[in-house]
């Protein structure tokens, strides 16, 4: 099916997303797989869910590699195929009276392999072809397609939740498999590559002869041969380490800045990660949208300043609605750096390979999935409280801060920027 509608193809890759993110939903399915019938252990499941968060970026790349082999659409319809089949197999993970080691071993190969290599060939196609699509809007329809991650755990948390509770893990596994591997498949179709060239009507770059402009895109070999890629993996790394420490640790750090034992204030944990969630979707969205007006880097600068102001309420609060506070800020910034970047990743190193470098760039989140959550269950262990844990990410914001002012400064210098 053939449409050159951008706006529907982005509408699309926004429906798609949501689908492959109901896989960050996982809290709801682990806390029954913890008990009777399957008796797995929470390493287990936590292994599980960052098995397949760590196969994102990797399988980011290889879907850019496919781009060119099979397209975007047969790359979709691949990684929709893959995520509905692990999913759904997960439900072959067999029930008794204690525990099987056939157990962790399935639902790493189904979930964890399966799932990551599904979301990383969906992602990663449709984020860096929907910036392709929006060269004049390229932060909002990064932004967009983002966005559509982020909300998946926000939507399908309370859907799972019942769903389990009435017909068991296995049951649901299969099937919202079947029926969210569909539903990607069918989105597949809808979306298609911008032609060659492709401008919107009336619009022209504003980079003309320059780093990220038509006539200096960069495969991957040459981008790794440029310093600025490095420094740019940095700042991503940067700034996704103390979005995932928190979005991680959300519930406990609620509970104990509250004043309760982690486990019994589970409600109000709950309530604190619901308005994490919301804040990482909508973040996306709007510091997209902000940064296609008053540049990337000037948008980096305040979400790096915002993430700071959040880390700091969080280590003062003793009220749920400062807790809150805290939350949403540092999360506005997560979402809003998943949005900014793959739109810095295109004007960096052009958009004609933009599927295959950003998945190398998004190593960077694969980077900061295992430190930050490290980083504050350390802390927490050493200390029985998170203030180090945001005090070290504090640093680390600042820091940020001063590199993208002085790359920034340097790139203007050379021309390569246009704002």
């Amino acid at each position: 099916m053939k449409t050159h509608n951008r706006w529907f193809i982005i509408f699309a890759s926004f429906i798609v997303n949501i689908m492959i993110g109901s896989a960050y939903a996982w809290s709801v399915f682990a806390s029954a797989l913890q008990a009777s019938p399957f008796y797995l252990s929470a390493p287990q499941t936590t292994l599980a869910f960052n098995l397949s968060l760590g196969l994102v970026p990797l399988a980011m790349i290889v879907a850019g590699k496919l781009h060119g082999k099979v397209g975007i659409k047969t790359t979709i319809l691949i990684g929709g195929l893959f995520f509905g089949a692990g999913f759904a197999l997960a439900n072959f993970m067999p029930t008794g009276t204690s525990y099987n080691p056939a157990n962790p071993l399935i639902l790493f190969l189904t979930y964890g392999t399966m799932g990551g290599i599904g979301i990383g060939l969906v992602y990663g196609s449709t984020v860096a072809n929907s910036v392709s699509w929006f060269p004049d809007k390229r932060g909002l329809a990064g932004g967009i397609a983002a966005g559509g991650f982020g909300l998946g755990a926000v939507l399908f948390a309370p859907i799972f939740g019942p769903i389990i509770g009435n017909i068991g893990p296995q049951q649901t596994f299969l099937v919202f498999g079947i029926i969210i591997g569909l539903i990607v498949v069918m989105g597949s179709f809808f979306i298609d590559r911008p032609p060659t060239g492709y401008k919107p009507e009336g619009w022209s770059s504003p980079i003309i002869g320059v780093v990220g402009s038509a006539n200096s895109d960069l495969n991957v070999s040459e981008m790794l041969k440029t310093p600025r890629f490095y420094i740019l993996w940095i700042m991503y790394t940067l700034a996704c380490i103390s979005g995932l420490m928190i979005i991680s640790q959300a519930s406990p750090i609620t509970q104990i800045a509250l004043g309760y034992e982690v486990g019994t204030a589970a409600a109000i944990g709950a309530t604190a990660v619901f308005f994490l969630g919301l804040a990482n979707t909508g973040g996306r969205f709007l510091w997209g949208a902000i940064s296609d007006r008053i540049g990337r880097y000037p948008t980096l600068i305040t979400m790096y300043a915002v993430t700071i102001g959040g880390l700091l309420i969080l280590s003062f609060a003793i009220s749920l609605s400062l807790v809150i506070i805290g939350l949403i800020a540092v999360g506005l910034c997560f979402g809003g750096f998943l949005g900014v970047y793959p739109s810095i990743c295109a004007e960096s190193f052009g958009t004609k390979h933009l599927g295959m470098n950003y998945g190398v760039l998004f190593i960077a989140f694969g980077v900061a999935a295992f430190v930050g959550p490290q980083i504050a269950a350390t802390i927490r262990v050493a200390t029985g409280i998170y203030t180090s844990a945001f005090i070290a990410t504090i640093i680390m914001s600042a820091s940020a801060i001063l590199i993208t002012i002085f790359y920034w400064i340097s790139m203007k210098r050379k021309k390569n920027l246009p704002n």
